[in-house]
């Protein structure tokens, strides 16, 4: 039990973890900015009525989960928009049996449409989008958590600063989709798939922690989009055999374990019913091809030309500066370059955003190398001026995402 407590109090919440916080606090504020000036449209209501009918009656048709029809892929992002929906109108109800009749909340009887909520309920259209923003706040803090450890406080700094005024996150997270849950998933999945590698050179029992900590990442991403559980798993896979030397016959097994724990979370997500379940197999929902045009439209947005600029930087410096080129540089430049051309053909779906933590990672990987040079000030100086390049064309931008 002491050692358990000597665990806890390891957590310092001191000024990297401040800067941190800051930057998650004005991710958080633009999202919230773009929320308070959108109305409710129809993919709205389709998430909350098909994500409420998930927890308060799913469909009894064999097929269907719900009356929405066949949800073949990413159940949870329904399932989250319509969460705090479903306990927001439990908490008023029961609060409605201590107030007079003329002074209830939910005047009508009966099961209520989100359409007759949205006159009942107080900020409908923000409870629809707070678990997306929390999400994408949970990826940003992923993303500093993974690049401070790999590369310290500036590299950390960098890659979140990044993120947080990146204007395609921003929009990912002010709607409700799976996309950030997906890149989530990935990129938590990627990231433990390299920590269980080197806890493998060590006993077992640590083992167990970050495979039960992989099985949930794969499962964010599989329910988020079913193609996302094998692209996560063979990345992993290739990235384990890279590091667990003399462990490499246990990292399959391991992966394939994984990936069944998964599964059952994704059959968890659809009630354990099998017939909801399987049409996740009988569709096209994981089909994926290649393309460049995702990549192209990307770096050709304006509001994106500071991460532009700091990849075409931190591409230069990988190519002419042999100190660049070791595992934790080109662990996420592989990744992002398997996931950005990847199109998914049988479902709407934007698997080059889930690319974008990765290509964050070894941008910041790479800068921070450059802040340790001989050329330190230069270096400090021109990170500087392409994060904030960067946060002026996403400051200017966020309008366009409305």
């Amino acid at each position: 039990m002491t050692h358990r407590f000597a665990r806890l109090r390891r957590f310092r919440f001191n000024l990297p973890q401040r800067i941190a916080a800051g930057l998650l606090l004005l991710f958080l504020a633009q999202g919230l900015w773009l929320t308070s000036r959108q109305t409710l449209s129809d993919r709205d209501y389709r998430y909350a009525r098909c994500g409420r009918e998930t927890w308060e009656r799913p469909s009894q048709l064999a097929g269907y989960f719900t009356t929405c029809g066949n949800i073949h892929d990413g159940l949870l992002a329904y399932r989250l928009a319509g969460l705090p929906l479903t306990l927001y109108l439990l908490v008023v109800s029961g609060l409605d049996r201590f107030r007079k009749r003329e002074d209830r909340v939910v005047q009508s009887s009966g099961e209520l449409s989100t359409w007759e909520l949205r006159h009942q309920m107080t900020h409908v259209l923000l409870l629809l989008r707070l678990p997306f923003l929390l999400a994408g706040c949970l990826l940003g803090a992923g993303v500093w958590w993974v690049t401070r450890r790999l590369y310290g406080n500036l590299g950390g700094y960098t890659a979140l600063a990044l993120y947080c005024f990146c204007p395609s996150i921003i929009k990912a997270c002010v709607s409700p989709n799976p996309e950030v849950l997906a890149a989530l998933g990935v990129y938590g999945a990627v990231y433990t798939c390299i920590g269980v590698a080197h806890a493998m050179q060590g006993p077992r029992r640590k083992w167990r922690p970050r495979i039960v900590l992989l099985t949930a990442a794969l499962g964010i991403a599989a329910a988020s989009h079913i193609a996302a559980l094998p692209v996560a798993a063979l990345l992993g896979l290739a990235l384990m055999l890279w590091v667990a030397e003399g462990r490499r016959s246990q990292v399959l097994p391991v992966v394939l374990l994984a990936s069944a724990g998964a599964l059952v979370i994704v059959f968890a997500c659809y009630g354990f019913s099998p017939d909801a379940f399987s049409y996740v197999f009988r569709s096209a929902a994981g089909f994926l091809w290649f393309s460049l045009d995702p990549a192209r439209r990307f770096f050709a947005t304006l509001g994106n030309a500071g991460i532009a600029v700091a990849s075409a930087s931190a591409a230069l410096l990988f190519l002419g500066l042999g100190r660049t080129r070791y595992f934790g540089n080109t662990a996420p430049l592989l990744c992002t370059l398997v996931l950005f051309p990847l199109v998914t053909t049988g479902v709407p779906g934007s698997p080059w955003l889930w690319a974008l933590p990765f290509l964050l990672t070894f941008v910041s990987g790479v800068f921070a190398d450059a802040y340790e040079s001989p050329r330190r000030r230069i270096a400090l100086a021109a990170g500087g001026a392409i994060v904030l390049l960067q946060a002026i064309f996403c400051i200017l931008s966020l309008p366009g995402l409305l």
